[in-house]
């Protein structure tokens, strides 16, 4: 096409303003249920990064065994939530654990968007055998119960940190593939998508730059969902024991390790359990905030 056609095509069919692909972002703070649950998330990432500071003792250190909430140290300091029974402060312990949960569950998730959105915009625009291909793969990944991969991966490799994100990545990315493999599938014929390709400009540039960011806002408020899904299961595999290696604070290996004296000491098992929930509600809440600013877009 000659560059005056290509003109001409731009002006007939012009690509969406990006200022409309992203105006539910500026309206986060309109929507009631969205704020709570990022101040939630918020409080949790300054808990974590302050750890060092507001951590009323060592997180590994044993002080005194079975110790109640409000009960006093011996060096004056009270045991806000409680000591383990091991000695060690259950306090100090869940906001080192904030740390674990809000490092390695966006890194699982973030690798898994980063490998499901690409594979999705392969299959969704280029179509034929390169979808069939992906698409066989991810139903071949789906098969599998999540938590059963967990658990063959990880017995396997060892439980660490990276074994865990690849672990979530692996179960998580097909999901997301599907998700977005729809969403270019909808978006691909549209006129912005045509003016782009008769301007002459290469796939990736289509697909990154015209499909992607107008695909943005489900894919934004599944990574939301994600994020409380995948902290929910770094805690399950801690419960389990495969998670982080000990004595390294971890929420689920906390309710792991005192389970047993759950009946006698509940303090050592509900704290840690308030923390998964309330870390997962404020994820969820903002996933459900996203979605009203989102179809209101």
């Amino acid at each position: 096409m000659s560059a005056a056609g290509a003109e001409i095509a731009a002006e007939v069919l012009p690509p969406p303003s990006r200022g409309l692909r992203f105006g539910w972002i500026r309206r986060i703070g309109h929507s009631k249920v969205a704020t709570i649950g990022l101040l939630i998330i918020l409080f949790w990432a300054v808990v974590a990064v302050t750890a060092p500071w507001i951590s009323p003792f060592p997180p590994n250190l044993p002080i005194r065994p079975m110790a109640s909430a409000g009960v006093r140290a011996p060096n004056g300091a009270v045991f806000w939530l409680g000591t383990d029974h091991l000695g060690r402060d259950i306090l100090s312990r869940i906001i080192w654990g904030s740390r674990t949960v809000l490092v390695y569950a966006p890194l699982a998730t973030a690798c898994s968007f980063v490998i499901g959105i690409t594979a999705g915009l392969l299959a969704g625009f280029k179509r034929g055998w390169i979808d069939e291909a992906l698409s066989r793969i991810t139903d071949l990944v789906l098969a599998f119960p999540a938590l059963v991969l967990y658990i063959i991966i990880i017995s396997k490799f060892g439980a660490s940190g990276i074994n865990i994100v690849l672990a979530v990545t692996l179960a998580s990315s097909p999901a997301i593939m599907r998700l977005t493999r729809g969403l270019v599938l909808a978006l691909r014929t549209r006129a912005f998508v045509a003016a782009a390709q008769l301007r002459g400009e290469p796939a990736w540039r289509v697909m990154v730059v015209e499909i992607l960011p107008n695909a943005s806002g489900p894919l934004i408020v599944d990574a939301c969902l994600r994020l409380g899904y995948v902290v929910i299961t770094i805690g399950t595999l801690g419960f389990l024991g495969l998670g982080l290696p000990p004595p390294d604070p971890d929420w689920g290996g906390m309710i792991n390790d005192t389970r047993k004296f759950a009946l006698v000491f509940p303090h050592m098992v509900l704290f840690p359990c308030l923390a998964v929930c309330s870390l997962v509600l404020g994820f969820n809440l903002l996933a459900d905030g996203l979605r009203e600013l989102v179809t209101e877009d």
